[in-house]
């Protein structure tokens, strides 16, 4: 069983599959990948106002194609969520029906001086937040203490498996390399959005890991995303100085 807990392989809700057409392929490809359940993310900020009921419907169409097509996937419903100051006025959707795993974006050219009150006011309502992609951040890989800070705050990191791979810029990969060295990251997933600009790479990411890190840490993070479909939480590795 493995699982992909941020995508964007809904159609019609945000800038990932524009049609059923694609989120197939995106689906045939995620099977190619290993992946066995997905959770669908789609956008949830100012250009893309997706409410749950809209993405529960989306993720029924799927999933009744998807057998249709014989595509051996499971979809779930998610949403990734645009982190903001007043972010528990919107309509909060947890990972997989969790009932406490939401997925938050951060800026990704900019650290919010609210982030630690926004954390704290989702913890506080029973939330555990997963930080999408903090690798992208050119602030926190300037300044990796405020990684670490995150961490201890309670919050989770999920980094993209394209970023481990160099897909988005050698920087970001040594970047992604230091936050698994440091035992920060608590999650990867493909943050997919098309064949051509970006598929499902979970399979070559794993591999990766595997070959540089060991097969424990990958397999920790294979199980993580299983926690997350079963709505259980799971131990969380002290982060290490280096």
């Amino acid at each position: 069983m493995i699982v992909d807990i941020h995508n964007h392989i809904l159609p019609y809700l945000d800038d990932g599959a524009a049609t059923e057409e694609q989120s197939l392929m995106l689906a045939a490809n995620a099977a190619a990948n290993g992946i066995t359940h997905i959770i669908a993310t789609p956008h949830q900020n100012e250009n893309y106002k997706n409410k749950p009921s809209i993405v529960y419907e989306r993720v029924k169409e799927m999933n009744s194609l998807l057998h249709e097509k014989n595509i051996p996937i499971t979809l779930y419903a998610g949403m990734e969520i645009k982190l903001n100051s007043s972010i528990l006025d919107n309509h909060l959707l947890t990972l997989a029906n969790s009932g406490k795993y939401l997925l938050i974006e951060m800026p990704n050219n900019f650290f919010p001086t609210y982030l630690f009150d926004v954390l704290y006011k989702l913890q506080l309502k029973g939330f555990i937040p997963i930080i999408a992609h903090p690798e992208k951040n050119p602030i926190l890989m300037r300044d990796r203490s405020k990684v670490t800070e995150i961490v201890e705050r309670g919050a989770l990191l999920q980094i993209t498996a394209g970023s481990i791979l160099g897909k988005n810029g050698r920087r970001v990969k040594t970047f992604s390399k230091q936050l698994l060295k440091q035992q920060l990251v608590h999650f990867v997933a493909s943050d997919a959005h098309s064949l051509s600009y970006r598929p499902f790479l979970l399979k070559q990411a794993y591999e990766y890991i595997d070959n540089k890190f060991g097969t424990k840490l990958g397999d920790y993070f294979k199980d993580n995303a299983r926690h997350v479909i079963t709505g259980t939480e799971f131990y969380v590795l002290d982060p290490k100085k280096l």
